[in-house]
């Protein structure tokens, strides 16, 4: 067993391929914490962590590297009950996907012997529960770090060594205010639009005819209500600038239909399409 630990709080989806795939990182042995007897003994079973627990307490006394995979209001609470339980020293990170809210929450809440680093690993399934882990699922994704000037730039290099052992394709640093803008408009807006098509009164009348533009546009709708309830709250003055836009270009487009002016309706398309050619999902992303 290793000489180190990285403890997992939380194995769901997220926390359970966390762990995964870190398992032989270094070393570190993995263990993971979790809340409930079914998720122990499905982890154990299976061999998802090195060693699991029941005591978070524990875990994170014991822990030279803590990933709270947890909603992002029980990351906040996590803080403050266990303050005092963090290892002087010790580096603590999460998976939530908004970073404001938990930075903030990290520096008013942990002691000053410990250093948070946000994380966001841009991954997910449709499907929840350490049944659907993989420790593929972070392959070749984004893994975004919001670290400051007082963070030890030895930690943050740890974290992009275990980004890279997790099988990332790039590691990008941001801040967490300029994270909660873009992914406000890059995941965020994405799934209001999901659940926004789903709303429509014809839904169901619809089977039958979908072709993949609906399958692609609505197969985010089917989420996780509690945690994007959480995500969308944290983030709403981001968010809701970002719908406002969407709103306007939508109206936009619609003003353009109803004129019946093909020429200013084309001229409309070929300026949206042109701007989507430009974008090149392949490449890096900004701030590698």
């Amino acid at each position: 067993m290793g000489g180190k630990t990285v403890a997992v709080v939380g194995l769901g989806l997220i926390g359970g391929s966390v762990a995964m795939a870190l398992k032989g990182f270094e070393d570190y042995r993995v263990l993971g914490a979790v809340r409930s007897q079914k998720t122990y003994d499905f982890a154990l079973a299976h061999g998802v962590c090195d060693q699991v627990t029941l005591d978070a307490a524990q875990a994170v006394r014991e822990a030279d590297v803590v990933w709270l995979c947890l909603p992002p209001e029980a990351i906040l609470d996590f803080f403050q009950t266990h303050r005092d339980d963090f290892k002087p020293g010790s580096l603590v990170t999460d998976v939530c996907g908004v970073k404001t809210a938990i930075v903030q929450g990290a520096k008013e809440s942990l002691p000053d012997t410990v250093d948070f680093i946000g994380c966001h690993p841009m991954a997910g399934k449709e499907v929840s529960g350490v049944a659907n882990a993989d420790r593929d699922l972070f392959r070749n994704a984004h893994c975004i770090l919001t670290p400051d000037d007082t963070n030890d730039p030895a930690h943050v290099a740890l974290l992009e060594r275990m980004a890279r052992y997790m099988g990332f394709r790039d590691v990008v640093r941001t801040t967490p205010q300029q994270h909660d803008a873009i992914i406000a408009y890059t995941s965020q807006v994405m799934h209001i639009m999901a659940v926004a098509v789903c709303d429509d009164p014809d839904l169901f009348d619809c089977q039958g005819f979908e072709g993949g533009s609906f399958r692609d546009c609505t197969r985010v709708a089917a989420l996780d209500v509690p945690l994007w309830t959480q995500l969308f709250s944290l983030n709403a003055p981001a968010l809701c600038k970002v719908i406002q836009t969407l709103e306007d270009n939508l109206r936009a487009y619609r003003e353009a239909i109803a004129s019946g002016d093909r020429d200013a309706l084309a001229a409309k398309l070929q300026y949206s399409s042109d701007r989507k050619r430009r974008m090149n999902f392949d490449s890096p992303a900004p701030g590698k």
